[in-house]
């Protein structure tokens, strides 16, 4: 039984390519590591009934966790809020709590930055004005608090978009919640690198192996030229260590090798990452 996790990144910035989604990537990473499957990454504008819209059809799959990041900020166009309102039918208030982690931030600048002031301007107040029944998240390196809302079976919890705000709130406040829902479950992978074989004669390689070891996911990276092949096959699985899945994907490898030496295709290197 997996751990099922949506991600959904916000921000113009994304769609016409100004800043590369290295969120989404890192995000699925380390939800991956931790045990939990991630099963769509949604990217979306700054258009409050868009967000609305993928937030309500995320929320309709019923993952165990959505997890959304960008538009948190004092900005216009920062309206990530104002779509899960809009999402969840709630109304937008200003939170104390929320208030007070963007005061104390705003008064730490103001000591060790030698900001001149430290006014809880409107556009700061913003940060702190969430939807009705979701909780503020510590931001230990940035001022926008993270939300947490739990909804029947899903947890949303919704990031920054600045990367070191985002990685350093989800290793503090939410890989926790990931770890204790995926338990003692990982994920495992391991590589291997062939040469003088054509990525089309080693497809029906990949699907003889994954019938005949259906828990095992096998996905070629083609890395050389057409005349020069040289290709990655990365093989995966998930599970808990009791159920021996390094032993699974070194099955699967060692049969995957001896077909591709069987073509006359070369394996030049077999490379495991063991669990991540």
């Amino acid at each position: 039984m997996t751990v099922d996790m949506e991600i959904i990144c916000v921000g113009n910035e994304l769609l016409i390519g100004k800043v590369v989604n290295t969120n989404a990537s890192w995000l699925g990473k380390r939800a991956t590591a931790l045990g939990v499957a991630v099963k769509r990454i949604t990217v979306v504008a700054d258009v409050i009934e868009e967000m609305s819209t993928a937030f309500q059809e995320a929320l309709s799959r019923k993952p165990k966790f959505i997890v959304v990041t960008g538009g948190l900020g004092p900005t216009f166009d920062d309206k990530t809020l104002e779509g899960i309102a809009k999402a969840l039918n709630r109304n937008l208030s200003v939170s104390k709590e929320a208030l007070d982690m963007v005061k104390a931030k705003y008064g730490e600048y103001t000591k060790t930055r030698n900001i001149p002031e430290d006014e809880l301007t409107p556009a700061r107040v913003k940060m702190a004005t969430l939807p009705a029944d979701t909780t503020p998240i510590r931001n230990p390196v940035g001022t926008a608090p993270a939300i947490r809302a739990d909804l029947n079976d899903t947890v949303l919890v919704v990031l920054p978009g600045v990367p070191r705000e985002m990685e350093a709130i989800f290793e503090e406040s939410v890989a926790p919640l990931l770890r204790q829902a995926a338990g003692d479950r990982g994920f495992f992978e391991l590589s291997i690198y062939a040469e003088k074989i054509m990525e089309s004669v080693i497809a029906p390689l990949i699907d003889t192996v994954m019938h005949e070891n259906p828990l095992v996911y096998i996905k070629s990276h083609p890395k050389g030229r057409e005349n020069q092949p040289h290709i990655e096959l990365h093989l995966s699985t998930s599970g808990k260590p009791s159920d021996n899945p390094q032993n699974r994907l070194a099955k699967a490898a060692l049969q995957l090798s001896a077909l591709i030496e069987k073509t006359d295709g070369e394996v030049v290197k077999v490379e495991s990452q063991g669990q991540v």
